[in-house]
């Protein structure tokens, strides 16, 4: 049996190529020189700006609601929005193409609609009237016939399935759905407009107006402080608020209203815990994470891969895009004003049984790790997280990539030193990034190459791999560090370590491990048919088409998690850094001891078996 009439939309299988219905409006534009305002096509910039701008106001509204660091505490619904909600909303601006288009046709079949003037004020009287005696209860009513039976299952049910209300979620509903709000949306405009009131000032004011109010009711943050409602109890009946239609979303039966709870009242349907729930959430509770995944920016362009920038972007592994490169400025803007008065901030986070798990970000990019001057003041800010959440009462801290380099605070032993009393563990994960690099290695391997060493990695990778009469060639020009590793393998595995300072000694080697960055250059000693292993921040050049290049060392996080709605960097989704994995490993076995400075070799096997019993998986 087919789908209903109108429940699907006829684009749906053909992606991003549905904005090519864009194009006759924009081509005419175009021909017509609609920028001139003299132009007989000057309506159709007009349409396309408003249109533009509508889904502007969606993008905030999504992008505020993601701003976990500022709306964390006044959140309604306090679970994640998960990818499964991401990718059912990925066409939410379905609605848009559809409602320009019966703009256009509406523009074209009254050419009288094409002359308006820029402002008249009767219009909006005019339009605030029809919106509350017309649009606000002929909504309602057709809201309560969606919720019966065909209509319900055939066409309401899917913008329902959405467990967590977001601003795009506004926007995923069906075709026919959309018709009616978009006929809905005409009248009071339709109306201004035969009374010789209407102008294009009213259509922009009416209509992102409109849309303003729709996303902040499906943001899923109290935005209204409660005591203006007990101060003007008349206003709870004029305005609903994120709270109010929250609560349509998880009891169908009750507040059914547009934007005015005043026909919820006449109509019998006003959930009576409707204003003690929006008081409570706009009181703002915060909840403790119980795991803290500290993160830093790369750079610029991967600095705005994080949700509260674009949802479906961060969703995706992390790749250099066009339509990034005009928002480049203002990300390099955000640099500088974090580094002068930023702290580590939360950007995600997600559920791992039942326990919350977030990832916070110190305001610090990649190259500033490598400036002498910057070092005292990035220590300061990841003490000043680890002692927040020290404070907060969470369990483990784990330190990503550079927040845990070996020169810059000695893997985390620096804030261990400086509060003894910590009760938070600080953990730097590497025990598990060993085992995730380890375990990659095939079984049979007789001899590796490895730069970095003497690394704190490379040294455990080699301590690991000689007692298992593995050769490895540890390329470095520093006898002394050679040798002290050396030393502490047993006599019968000391003959399985070898120093070389040059990278042809490795040409016939097919395994490296690469613990410091390689240049194509240096790459070009590798034999064809190698695998390049890495534990390097950033990874190397992919430059050989006849090798392979691992990726960084990482780790698929157990199914049972929930609400996960973020890929970290460049992997793909469900999976994160074996640095985030080795925290969350460490916070699951409930370990009470810090985990930071050297790698305990007898270490390696019992984190791996841990990890694989709570559930992580290898990539």
């Amino acid at each position: 049996m087919g789908a209903a009439f109108l429940s699907t939309w006829p684009w749906d299988n053909i992606g991003a190529y549905k904005y090519v219905l864009y194009v006759p409006l924009v081509g005419k534009a175009v021909a017509g020189r609609a920028w001139e305002r003299a132009s007989p096509d000057h309506w159709l910039l007009l349409l396309l700006v408003l249109f533009g701008l509508r889904a502007f106001t969606y993008q905030l509204w999504s992008s505020f609601s993601n701003m976990l660091f500022a709306t964390r505490r006044r959140r309604i619904v306090r679970d994640g929005v998960d990818f499964d909600q991401i990718d059912k909303e990925w066409d939410w601006d379905n609605f848009l193409i559809l409602q320009v288009h019966m703009a256009a046709a509406a523009l074209y079949a009254f050419p009288s609609l094409l002359h308006l003037p820029s402002w008249d004020a009767r219009g909006l009287a005019v339009a605030a009237l029809l919106h509350v005696f017309a649009t606000e209860p002929l909504f309602y009513v057709a809201h309560r016939a969606f919720h019966r039976g065909h209509l319900f299952s055939c066409y309401h049910s899917l913008h329902h399935s959405i467990k967590v209300p977001q601003p795009f979620t506004a926007g995923f509903a069906t075709p026919l759905e959309q018709l009616v709000l978009g006929a809905l949306m005409a009248v009071p405009l339709a109306t201004a407009c035969a009374a010789g009131f209407g102008s294009v000032g009213l259509a922009f004011a009416y209509v992102l107006g409109f849309d303003f109010l729709r996303a902040m009711g499906h943001c899923n943050v109290e935005v209204f402080p409660g005591g203006l409602f007990q101060a003007l109890p008349l206003l709870r009946y004029l305005i609903s608020t994120p709270t109010y239609h929250t609560i349509h979303h998880t009891n169908k039966e009750t507040n059914f209203c547009l934007f005015m709870p005043l026909f919820d009242l006449l109509g019998g349907t006003l959930d009576g815990q409707s204003w003690e729930l929006q008081r409570k959430a706009s009181a703002g509770v915060d909840e403790v994470p119980e795991f803290v995944f500290l993160a830093h920016a790369v750079d610029v362009m991967q600095s705005m891969h994080v949700p509260f920038v674009f949802r479906t972007f961060v969703s995706t592994p992390f790749s250099v895009q066009l339509f990034l490169l005009p928002i480049w400025p203002f990300a390099f803007v955000a640099m500088l004003m974090m580094w002068a008065w930023s702290k580590a901030f939360a950007v995600s986070g997600y559920r791992l049984r039942a326990r919350l798990h977030q990832t916070w970000v110190v305001p610090r990019y990649g190259f500033q790790y490598f400036l002498p001057f910057a070092k005292d003041g990035i220590n300061k800010q990841i003490e000043l997280a680890i002692l927040r959440a020290d404070e907060m009462g969470a369990k483990v801290v784990s330190l990503a990539a550079l927040n845990k380099n070996e020169a810059l605070n000695g893997g985390g032993t620096l804030f261990v030193n400086k509060h003894p009393g910590l009760r938070v563990r600080v953990v730097h994960g590497n025990t598990l990034t060993a085992a995730v690099i380890l375990n990659e290695i095939p079984e049979g391997t007789s001899e590796v190459f490895m730069t970095g060493a003497t690394s704190k990695l490379g040294r455990v990778i080699a301590l690991y791999l000689c007692r298992k009469k593995v050769r490895v060639m540890m390329m470095t020009l520093s006898t002394e560090r050679f040798q002290k590793i050396q030393m502490e393998a047993a006599p019968e595995h000391q003959q399985y370590l070898v120093q070389v300072t040059k990278y042809g000694s490795a040409q016939h080697c097919k395994t490296w491990i690469v613990g410091k960055w390689l240049s194509p250059r240096e790459q070009r000693w590798a034999p064809p048919g190698t695998h390049f292993h890495q534990f390097v921040v950033p990874p190397i050049l992919d430059f050989r088409r006849d090798c392979t290049y691992g990726k960084l060392a990482a780790m698929r996080l157990p199914k049972d998690v929930q609400g996960l709605n973020a890929c970290e960097y460049s992997l793909e989704r469900g999976v994160v850094h074996a640095c985030h994995a080795g925290g969350v490993v460490h916070f699951l076995e409930g370990y009470e001891h810090h985990e930071v400075g050297a790698i305990d070799v007898d270490r390696i096997d019992v984190v791996w078996e841990a990890a694989l019993r709570h559930g992580l998986r290898p990539v």
